[in-house]
């Protein structure tokens, strides 16, 4: 009778009772966990939201600029909003100098920069991920080490063999001193390092020469990161200031950048309107450049991020 009495409390099995608190405990748990993970998502998200915020508020600040007039520039509070819409600016940007010709030299020397880094970075970055040769550490090493060496501190020695060979305002003056990139041969290297060896071995067993073997097998599997590289290369060299300046005296080489600067001293420092509108018209084909490419560099990391 006793037994009985201490099995049971109010009807209900000792046993069924502490199945169900068991339960219990655990369906809080799960809830605590749910509950957790949402708040770290709404976090998550807010957090990626700010970084976004952070990054695209002065590209929103420079188009509401280029677009106001020029007394609306000295409002304060500042307003995002202009009350007209002037697309004028981006006319009077484009005729304070010669753009048509700043703009040529940009393309053409951002593109003769990337296809030269392209024939060199690629074979030597093989030949350091695929050949054990004599000093071949060493040699990298060396490749490494101009990573640390900024261009302002070559630039005169640079400008001197120029000058001896009769480059300076020339195209070819401003693409020779950036045919190869370090950074292209290190990222290649990491990216041929990671094909597998059997791969090309099965590439030699049907006699496949060296270079079929780069541009067939190794180029086809490493084009996310060869794209990355391209899209960074570009982007450096399109918004390159300083060689530029440094390396051309009239308007027959000069690019983007320069003509930007032009405006400041043509329109004077207080047409932000005019100002904001060049400085559009230099970023936009940077934007397409990489809207077309982030499908590729997402690819780039997502492969890293694998291997």
């Amino acid at each position: 009778m006793l037994k009985s009495v201490n099995d049971t409390i109010s009807g209900v099995p000792i046993g069924a009772a502490a199945k169900n608190d068991r339960v219990f405990v655990r369906s809080k748990r799960q809830a605590l966990r749910r509950t957790l993970r949402a708040i770290l998502q709404v976090v998550n998200y807010a957090g990626l939201l700010g970084l976004v915020l952070v990054f695209a508020m002065p590209f929103g600040w420079m188009l509401s600029t280029s677009l106001k007039t020029l007394p609306e520039t000295m409002i304060f509070p500042p307003e995002w909003i202009p009350h007209n819409f002037v697309w004028q600016n981006f006319a009077d940007a484009w005729n304070t100098g010669p753009f048509l010709s700043y703009f040529v030299n940009s393309v053409v020397i951002a593109v003769g920069i990337l296809v030269l880094q392209m024939l060199t970075c690629i074979p030597a970055a093989y030949a350091f991920a695929r050949y054990k040769f004599k000093g071949s550490g060493f040699l990298f090493g060396i490749v490494m080490v101009t990573l640390m060496i900024p261009g302002q501190l070559i630039f005169l020695p640079v400008y001197l063999e120029l000058s001896a060979f009769k480059l300076l305002n020339t195209h070819l003056g401003l693409i020779l001193p950036f045919a190869s990139s370090a950074f292209g041969i290190f990222l290649l290297r990491q990216a041929f390092k990671q094909i597998s060896e059997e791969l090309l071995e099965a590439a030699r067993l049907d006699q496949a020469a060296e270079w079929k073997i780069i541009l067939q097998i190794m180029v086809p599997m490493v084009k996310p990161v060869l794209v990355t590289f391209a899209l960074f290369s570009f982007i450096a060299h399109w918004n390159d200031y300083f060689w530029p300046l440094v390396m051309t005296t009239n308007e027959t080489a000069r690019t983007l950048p320069l003509g930007i600067a032009k405006i400041r001293e043509v329109e004077g420092v207080a047409t932000w309107n005019i100002l904001m509108a060049g400085n559009l018209i230099l970023v936009a084909p940077i934007l397409a450049v990489f809207f077309l490419s982030q499908r590729q560099i997402i690819k780039a990391f997502v492969y890293n991020g694998v291997k």
